[in-house]
């Protein structure tokens, strides 16, 4: 399980410059952003913080996300 202390301090990498790039954990997980929608997936307790994998994932609904996430 992801830490919460790393959760606060971790941004999505497309938005942090310009909007601040807030992200919720959900179902320990996925990390959504509050700001476009990506959603990072979390494999191995490790949180894949790419923008083209936060891509992939910008149109599911979060309650439609796989769990867990698929390997890369």
């Amino acid at each position: 399980m992801i830490s919460k202390e790393l959760v606060e301090i971790l941004r999505c990498p497309a938005c942090v410059k310009e909007k601040g790039g807030l992200l919720t954990l959900n179902r320990d997980a996925w990390l959504i952003c509050q700001d476009c929608g990506r959603k990072y997936p979390i494999v191995d307790e490790i949180p894949v913080m790419l923008i083209d994998e936060g891509d992939k994932w910008v149109t599911t609904a979060a309650a439609s996300l796989p769990v867990p996430p698929p390997p890369r």
